[in-house]
C-alpha cells in the first residue's frame, strides 16, 4: 500500500463509521429506556440534543457561540451523516434528537420526504437565497462547498488533468485516479452525471473510473486529499475547502497538492449544500428554532467565514451562505463559481446515485 509518514489524521467519516453499530444501538437503547441521562433525554433537562454529521469542530465551534449567547445548552452527538439519518428514519417520533445538522443535502431531503422534519420560520428561511433552501421549507442551508480537482504538480502537470468529469474514465488516467465513492458528495457528482447523460452512461463511467482507480477508493475525502499530497497518487476529486483546511493544518510548506475547477457547468462541477433542521417530534421546538437562526445570523455565518486556525477552532473554510458575510479564504467567491445547473430537489435524497454505484460494485 501506498504510504508515508506524513499521514493526514484519521478522517471523523473513518471514526465514524467504525462506530456507527455502537451508535445505533445505543441511540436505539436510549429511545426504548426513554433516555440516557442528560444528554439524550433533553424532555426532562431541557438540553437541545443535536444530532450533526457535519465536521466535529466546525460543530462544535457554533454550539459554543450559541450557548454563551442565548444560555440554552445543546449536547452533540456527531457521526456519519447518512448514520444519523438512518438512525432518526429508525427512532421516528421517539428520537431523542431535537435538530439534526449535516454536510450535504441528500440525508435531509430523505428526512423531509419521510415526514419527519418540522418548518422552518419564514425568517430563518428569508436569510439564504432561496436555491440553497429545502424546497418544501423544512430545513435551511447553512453553507456550501464545489467540487474540485485535487492533484500533484510532482506526478501530473495541470495541463495534462481531466477538464470534464466524463474525461476520469479514459484509460490513460488508469493508476492514476483516487476517488470516495462513500461519501455524500460523491453521491452529487454521480446523480449530475446521471442526469446529464443518462443511466447507461453512467454506469459505463462508473465501471471505467472503478478500474481507473483500482487501488486508490477510499472511504473519506481525507484520504483522496492526503494521499495526493504525498505523492501516492496523481489527482482525485473533493470539495475546495478540505485542501484549505489540510492547509491551515500541516502549513503551506508541507502544501504539495493544488486544487482546480472542472469546466463551467461540467456534471462534476456540483455545489453541495450543508444545512440544518428541526426535527417535527422535538419537544423544543422554540428552542430549536432559535438555534437554525443563528446559524444564518451574522455571528453563525461569521464563524464558518472566518475560521480560526487554533486547537478547537472551526477550520471551516467553507461558503456561508447569508448575504453579506464573506469567507476570508483566497478561494473562488461563491458568486463567481459556474457548477453544473442541478437544484436541491433534483440532486433528491442520493438514492438513485447508491443504487448505481451498487450496481458498479463501487460501493
Amino acid at each position: 500500500m501506498k504510504r508515508t509518514a506524513m499521514r493526514h489524521a484519521v478522517s471523523r467519516h473513518e471514526i465514524a463509521r467504525q462506530g456507527a453499530g455502537l451508535l445505533a444501538a445505543v441511540l436505539l437503547a436510549c429511545a426504548a429506556l426513554a433516555g440516557c441521562g442528560s444528554a439524550s433525554g433533553s424532555s426532562a433537562s431541557g438540553t437541545l440534543t443535536l444530532y450533526s454529521g457535519q465536521h466535529v469542530q466546525t460543530t462544535q465551534s457554533l454550539v459554543a457561540a450559541f450557548e454563551q449567547q442565548t444560555g440554552i445548552k445543546v449536547a452533540i452527538r456527531s457521526a456519519d451523516e447518512d448514520t444519523l439519518s438512518n438512525q432518526i428514519a429508525t427512532e421516528g417520533a421517539n428520537s431523542p434528537a431535537d435538530l439534526f445538522y449535516t454536510e450535504n443535502s441528500p440525508p435531509l431531503q430523505n428526512l423531509a420526504g419521510r415526514g419527519l422534519l418540522a418548518k422552518v420560520s419564514p425568517a430563518t428561511l428569508s436569510h439564504i437565497p432561496r436555491q440553497y433552501n429545502s424546497p418544501t421549507g423544512q430545513w435551511v442551508g447553512i453553507s456550501a462547498r464545489t467540487s474540485v480537482i485535487v492533484y500533484n504538480p510532482r506526478l501530473i502537470a495541470a495541463g495534462q488533468l481531466p477538464t470534464r468529469i466524463s474525461q476520469f474514465a479514459d484509460p490513460r488516467y488508469k493508476g492514476k485516479l483516487a476517488i470516495a465513492p462513500q461519501e455524500t458528495d460523491f453521491q452529487s457528482v454521480v446523480t449530475a452525471y446521471d442526469r446529464a447523460y443518462g443511466r447507461a452512461a453512467t454506469l459505463s463511467w462508473l465501471g471505467a473510473i472503478k478500474s481507473n482507480a483500482a487501488g486508490n477508493i477510499y472511504s473519506s475525502n481525507e484520504t483522496v486529499l492526503s494521499e495526493v499530497n504525498q505523492g501516492a497518487i496523481a489527482f482525485g476529486l473533493v470539495n475546495q475547502y478540505y485542501w484549505y483546511r489540510m492547509r491551515a493544518e500541516i502549513g503551506a510548506g508541507r502544501t504539495h497538492a493544488q486544487i482546480t475547477h472542472l469546466a463551467a457547468h461540467d456534471p462534476g462541477y456540483v455545489i453541495d449544500v450543508s444545512g440544518a433542521a428541526v426535527l417535527k417530534s422535538s419537544k423544543h421546538q422554540a428552542e430549536a428554532q432559535r438555534f437554525l437562526a443563528f446559524l444564518v445570523s451574522p455571528k453563525g455565518q461569521e464563524i464558518i467565514a472566518h475560521p480560526g486556525t487554533g486547537p478547537g477552532e472551526s477550520l471551516s473554510f467553507e461558503y456561508p451562505l447569508a448575504s453579506g458575510v464573506t469567507t476570508l479564504a483566497p478561494e473562488t467567491p461563491l458568486s463567481r463559481l459556474q457548477p453544473y445547473p442541478i437544484t436541491i430537489g433534483e440532486l433528491g435524497t442520493g438514492t438513485t446515485a447508491i443504487a448505481l454505484m451498487r450496481q458498479a460494485g463501487l460501493l
